[in-house]
């Protein structure tokens, strides 16, 4: 009987994940992982007895103990807290100082959940790994998930075809809905249980004034790119991203403003009216620590972010190992940091950063 360790999250897709496996025939087994030292949170926000707001990994903890416990399943622990300082963390920092659009929850995926995990699941004697993701692997290739609203295949394109060999995604082909359902069916604590949002070391609230102990707010103005009036203040530029309409306190504007640039050595935010702007429009990007699980063909699609449709996009090598992709019709705030991960059809060939943005049309 082969051996799988599951990623038990405390939530319900890891949960129907696990039973999944069970029906499947297979030994599970259990591993939580704890990322992130949940007392820093505390006493960072004012909240030393709160630990229900913010990232509450105890209380998620309790509830995958439950779950395995009812599964008859056995529930390891291990600390990544270091781990995940020096590879996501660090990087997310770094990242949001250079003026970009980190996405923290990529990186965890590529060095956390299927690396620094998966060699903790093989000295468990693991033959597989499993986790509750949104995605399916046939015969060798990375597919979306059956929900579409849900396909988390966006978030795996970091990871390393090598790493995907031994995973497992017993979700991947089913919708939100059944996975609910089949939870209820078993009693699970988690069966109701509120999906997570937000990045989970700071949890949904309080961004500001967590990230602001690591790097100090440095005010400047906020000013009309084509007026040059300056309308307001922001509070640090690390907390904007281009296309950004809601939060930026400007009051008296007849028009909606949209984030379209940030100078750092000005430190200035620049803000320009409607959405359909020249500003806020590109037509190609080179993308850098690219990752392909696929052949790549010269004409694919791409989503610059997770809830985005997929755009038509050409595809082209650079001499440095970085990719060109370009997209004529032209797409709408696609930011520096962020991550660009190319499809084709159901199947995800990966994709890489997004290092430099293009206003014309290289085509």
């Amino acid at each position: 009987m082969a051996k799988v360790v599951v990623g038990m999250s405390g939530g319900v897709d890891s949960s129907v994940a696990a039973i999944e496996l069970l029906r499947q025939g297979y030994e599970v087994l259990g591993l939580f992982m704890r990322n992130w030292d949940s007392t820093i949170n505390n006493d960072i926000l004012g909240n030393p007895n709160d630990l229900n707001d913010i990232c509450p990994q105890e209380k998620d903890y309790n509830d995958a103990l439950k779950v395995c416990k009812k599964l008859n399943i056995p529930l390891y622990r291990v600390d990544f807290v270091k781990e995940y300082w020096d590879y996501v963390f660090t990087y997310f920092l770094d990242e949001l100082k250079k003026g970009r659009t980190p996405n923290p929850d990529i990186m965890c995926n590529k060095y956390i959940k299927f690396d620094m995990f998966a060699k903790k699941a093989l000295e468990l004697g693991a033959d597989y790994i499993a986790t509750g993701h949104y995605a399916r692997i046939k015969d060798g290739k990375l597919l979306r998930g059956i929900d579409s609203n849900k396909d988390q295949t966006y978030f795996l394109s970091q990871v390393s075809k090598a790493q995907l060999e031994k995973v497992l995604f017993p979700i991947g082909e089913m919708n939100k809905s059944e996975v609910r359902e089949i939870a209820k069916k078993y009693d699970l604590i988690t069966a109701d249980k509120k999906d997570s949002t937000g990045i989970c070391f700071i949890g949904e609230r309080n961004f500001k004034q967590f990230l602001k102990n690591y790097l100090p707010n440095n005010p400047g103005d906020i000013v009309n790119i084509d007026t040059n009036e300056v309308l307001g203040k922001h509070v640090g530029l690390m907390y904007y991203t281009v296309g950004q309409r809601r939060g930026l306190n400007i009051g008296g504007t007849k028009d909606r403003l949209f984030v379209v640039s940030k100078d750092l050595d000005k430190n200035v935010l620049y803000v320009a009216e409607g959405d359909e702007n020249k500003y806020l429009l590109s037509y190609a990007c080179e993308i850098e620590e690219v990752n392909l699980l696929d052949d790549l063909p010269s004409k694919c699609t791409a989503k610059f972010r997770y809830r985005q449709p997929d755009n038509d996009v050409l595809i082209e090598k650079i001499d440095n190992g970085n990719l060109l992709i370009k997209y004529p019709q032209g797409v709408k705030a696609v930011t520096e940091g962020q991550a660009c991960v190319l499809y084709n059809g159901e199947i995800c060939l990966g994709g890489g950063i997004i290092k430099k943005i293009y206003k014309d049309n290289l085509v």
